[in-house]
């Protein structure tokens, strides 16, 4: 296991096993989680034949930047390189309360939804915690903001790389590391029921997001192919059995494509779907992908979506559109990356 995804208490454990003091374990993991070192060079109170130890036994495995944009509402995205050529993305947003960042749980993802750029390349592997936990330290201090809100959003599937997934989780509210709350951290699915069974099972408090995008198995099943498996009724199911027991509200992820899941009757027959339930849906005008055929639905369309779903007794807000200058979709810029090397070599 590499060092950044080692608990206090596993690195307290390997230190141990390999004859350091003790105290050291405290100064690395502070190193690590709290001043977000990427080296142990900049671990300047251990002394160098300690670094040069750990170096060599304990590499840290992060991510460098290879690739920034920052758009013109100041949304910065960032392409990461992960172990060699290894490519994934993320994005920091700003908003009122502080910096939300987007981060990738795999190289990839395969669950092959019809609008999603991130499917594009294929699935290469799942990212380990640390990894994933690099994202967030890496962004933070290129930024040099705190980051007070994650969503699990970009590249992958959570759900398929749960063991990681949760890992993370720990690390990252960690008092004796970031520190941040479970509640500002939302994870999201495109679906995977027995996920989120295993989720519920854990008694988090982070908030679920469900990417639906649909509002009946004939439309879900032609863009995302996990409905195939999982269809809306006992997805439906789940979620509400989440929130039965939870007490916390679901967030529905709704992408508006034109002409696809954007008409009046889709409207209707999601507000009877989801009317009485404790859930939120958030649309998304949909960023345009250039391997892509879908569209996003116009102001006007997107309006009179809202409309029919209020009138229904159903919550729903329109998602700001942010980086849509910069290849903001998840998995747009490493295809463009990926496409510009070889042209190169």
């Amino acid at each position: 296991m590499d060092i950044l995804s080692m608990t206090f208490e596993e690195l307290s454990e390997v230190f141990k096993e390999n004859s350091i003091q003790g105290f050291r374990a405290k100064q690395v993991y502070e190193w690590l989680h709290k001043h977000l070192a990427s080296s142990y060079d900049e671990m300047t109170n251990l002394p160098k034949a300690l670094r040069e130890e750990l170096q060599q036994k304990f590499p840290i495995i992060g991510c460098k930047i290879v690739r920034k944009q920052i758009s013109t509402d100041g949304t910065v995205k960032l392409l990461y390189e992960i172990s060699g050529d290894d490519y994934v993305e993320c994005v920091v947003m700003k908003y009122k309360y502080g910096y939300t960042i987007c981060v990738s749980s795999q190289v990839g993802c395969k669950m092959g939804c019809a609008f999603c750029a991130s499917t594009i390349g294929g699935f290469k592997r799942s990212l380990s915690a640390g990894e994933i936990l690099s994202q967030v330290y890496t962004a933070q201090k290129e930024i040099g903001e705190r980051i007070s809100h994650i969503v699990l959003m970009g590249m992958g599937e959570p759900m398929d790389n749960f063991d990681n997934v949760m890992r993370f989780l720990t690390l990252v509210t960690d008092e004796k590391g970031l520190n941040l709350s479970m509640r500002n951290i939302s994870l999201s699915t495109c679906g995977v029921v027995p996920g989120i069974q295993k989720l519920l099972d854990k008694h988090l408090q982070l908030t679920l997001s469900v990417s639906l995008h649909a509002p009946n198995n004939e439309i879900r099943s032609r863009i995302m192919p996990i409905n195939k498996k999982y269809h809306i009724e006992e997805l439906l199911d789940m979620c509400n059995k989440y929130t039965k027991e939870t007490s916390r509200r679901i967030s529905f992820e709704y992408a508006m494509l034109s002409g696809v899941n954007d008409s009046d009757d889709c409207a209707r027959e999601l507000g009877r779907r989801l009317k009485g339930t404790l859930s939120h849906v958030n649309l998304i005008p949909v960023n345009e992908v250039d391997e892509s055929p879908f569209k996003p639905s116009s102001p006007e369309r997107v309006q009179k979506f809202v409309d029919i779903l209020a009138s229904s007794g159903v919550n729903a807000t329109v998602r700001r559109k942010l980086g849509s200058d910069i290849d903001a979709s998840c998995g747009q810029l490493r295809q463009k990356h990926k496409k510009e090397k070889r042209d190169t070599e």
